[in-house]
């Protein structure tokens, strides 16, 4: 499923990142990578707060449908 589906405070495994070569490559900077954890903290509006390798990112909802977990 989609990380945009994920519940507030569930704790979820990368799958896969999908998307265009220059996306994939942005997220996986920001360490979204295949078999990181990943928790959402918050949503507003379909945007997401993540915490991922320690640090608190914000996503949009396009972004969090391209992260599969």
């Amino acid at each position: 499923m989609p990380l945009s589906m994920a519940g507030i405070g569930e704790i979820s495994t990368i799958v896969k990142v999908n998307g265009r070569d220059e996306q994939r490559r942005f997220l996986e900077s920001l360490g979204f990578v295949d078999g990181a954890e990943v928790t959402v903290i918050a949503k507003t509006a379909g945007n997401l707060i993540v915490n991922i390798k320690e640090s608190r990112i914000a996503i949009d909802k396009s972004m969090a449908n391209r992260i599969i977990v």
